[in-house]
């Protein structure tokens, strides 16, 4: 599925990673999220949105990465010159605030989903003709211009909603 907006580009795909693959990521997680090496930036409403672990920390994000920068690669019609990426863990209740990924260089934003139980928090981006609203799931990517406003809403499932975020320059 792809939905264009004045030349932004939003676009899902179905990963090629199965549920042993997220699922092995999603313990590796677990096992370094509380390590004092991971750096956690964007602390909102009582937990930090973004946790950098390292290929060390977790070794299939190579694998992710790599993935990620084919796709994008493919998508922006060149070579990724530059790629950073971030988990956002989301427990029950927690909600992302609208933003957008325009900081510096980026000409391309997207996100992998590992874990999207039922009642997870639907991605939610907000163009000029209107919102795209988009339901997640695991194994899933969804790339969008970093000049879209983006937010998550609530998520309400009892278990951890896990995605990896990603730039692209």
């Amino acid at each position: 599925m792809t939905f264009t907006n004045n030349n932004r580009h939003v676009q899902v795909i179905q990963s090629t990673f199965d549920a042993e693959f997220n699922d092995t990521l999603f313990q590796q997680f677990l096992a370094a999220e509380l390590l004092d090496s991971v750096k956690k930036t964007h602390f909102f409403n009582g937990r930090f949105e973004n946790l950098y672990l390292s290929d060390q920390h977790a070794p299939l994000l190579l694998d992710l990465k790599t993935d990620a920068r084919a796709y994008a690669s493919q998508i922006i019609g060149r070579p990724v010159r530059k790629m950073g990426c971030w988990f956002n863990a989301m427990p029950k209740g927690s909600e992302t605030t609208l933003h957008s990924h325009d900081d510096d260089d980026e000409v391309l934003s997207g996100v992998y989903y590992i874990r999207a139980p039922q009642g997870s928090g639907k991605l939610i981006i907000h163009t000029p003709e209107g919102k795209i609203t988009h339901t997640p799931q695991a194994g899933q990517w969804v790339f969008f211009s970093p000049q879209i406003p983006h937010e998550v809403s609530e998520h309400l499932a009892d278990d951890l909603r896990l995605s990896v975020a990603f730039n692209f320059s």
